[in-house]
């Protein structure tokens, strides 16, 4: 006499295939956005790689995303007064850049990165006098602060480079929405140090997208082998 097979296991084969497939399409949709994602990366650094080796262009009155990393010069007098400290660390040690407001000959008002200084030489660094010309790589702002800090205007505390607020604690409503990393300096030896720019993009979407494939790929085994399996199971 043949004994029928409980319910919940006639239906796991279908129950087992379902979540299979779902797992399958998941994983490999995750797979398709790395590898997209891979292709957006080669390019953003590509571009940026294009833009540091150019030939500088004038300052721009304000920067949008894809003004990132530009080389770019101007011409004003440092307003050495209203300068800013902000944390920074490099591959000189700790320390702190100098940002100093670049008045230009409309009254526009670009903050310069002029670079990096010890602590022990927060304020004892060259301060030109005069018209200057900076060449540098334009950056955009970074709001909030660093070094899991949050920066603090009213005790003059900079953990980032934050345009706005530097500017409105500095009393420079004509002053761009970025800032220029300044190249370094033709005299060496003095401070601050320019040209400390680091230019890094994390690019590991290939690797992920082959985690991502591959675990698909476990999924699609993994099911073949528990189907087999029950299918030996009947027969027995």
């Amino acid at each position: 006499m043949t004994h029928p097979r409980p319910a919940f296991r006639a239906g796991f084969p279908v129950a087992l295939t379902l979540v299979a497939l779902a797992l399958f399409v998941s994983l490999c949709a995750l797979g398709v956005w790395q590898v997209e994602r891979l292709g957006w990366k080669r390019n953003l650094i590509a571009r940026v790689d294009a833009r540091i080796h150019a030939a500088p262009v004038a300052a721009p009155a304000n920067a949008h995303e894809d003004d990132a990393y530009r080389r770019v010069t101007a011409t004003g007098t440092f307003l050495h007064d209203r300068s800013a400290l902000v944390q920074a660390s490099t591959v000189r040690g700790a320390g702190y850049w100098v940002l100093t407001p670049l008045r230009q000959s409309d009254g526009r008002i670009i903050l310069i990165n002029r670079g990096f200084v010890p602590p022990e030489s927060r304020t004892r660094y060259d301060r030109p006098i005069g018209m200057v010309r900076v060449t540098g790589l334009l950056r955009l702002t970074e709001p909030d602060g660093g070094f899991l800090r949050s920066n603090d205007p009213a005790a003059d505390r900079w953990y980032s480079r934050d345009v706005a607020a530097i500017a409105a604690t500095r009393d420079l409503p004509a002053a761009a929405n970025y800032f220029i990393d300044a190249q370094a300096a033709p005299r060496p030896g003095t401070l601050p140090v320019g040209g400390l720019t680091v230019i890094r993009f994390p690019n590991n979407h290939l690797q992920y997208a082959v985690t991502w494939f591959t675990l698909a790929a476990m999924v699609v085994g993994a099911y073949v082998v528990a189907m087999r399996q029950m299918g030996k199971d009947r027969r027995s």
